[in-house]
């Protein structure tokens, strides 16, 4: 019994080229599919019972029903997208804003516990330390 052994050069470049091409379509295709499935439910201008039909249409006859959907809704699909991106972009810099919350200057208390805490490392004399506070209080 004879073992034949498959190198690397037993199997054609051209070959590779169409195997990853094929690769490529077949991971394109299922992106497409959950794109059209993720819209299918994200759109509200629709009914419920037509986005039942939808949903059977693509997974039942899934080339068929993908190919129809993206002619018929297509253009929609965009437009959706974008409506959800900036909804999301506005709510983050709400979030954003409520985290930060306003930014109050700071009282005499702040600027005096400062000036203090430089004078105990040394970094202004007693009379340096005394001309700023009575600015800051005055």
């Amino acid at each position: 019994m004879a073992v034949h052994t498959y190198l690397a050069y037993d199997y054609p470049l051209l070959s590779a080229f169409w195997t990853m091409l094929w690769f490529f379509l077949w991971i394109m295709w299922f992106v497409l599919l959950f794109r059209v499935i993720v819209d299918i439910f994200r759109d509200d201008s629709i009914s419920g019972w037509a986005k039942a039909g939808w949903l059977l249409l693509v997974l039942l006859v899934p080339f068929l029903g993908v190919l129809v959907y993206v002619i018929a809704r297509g253009r929609g699909m965009g437009s959706r997208d974008v409506a959800q991106a900036r909804a999301q972009e506005a709510e983050f810099d709400q979030y954003i804003r409520e985290t930060a919350g306003p930014q109050a200057a700071p009282t005499s208390v702040d600027q005096l516990a400062k000036l203090s805490e430089i004078r105990a490392r040394g970094d202004i004399t007693d009379e340096e330390f005394q001309r700023a506070k009575a600015k800051v209080l005055g």
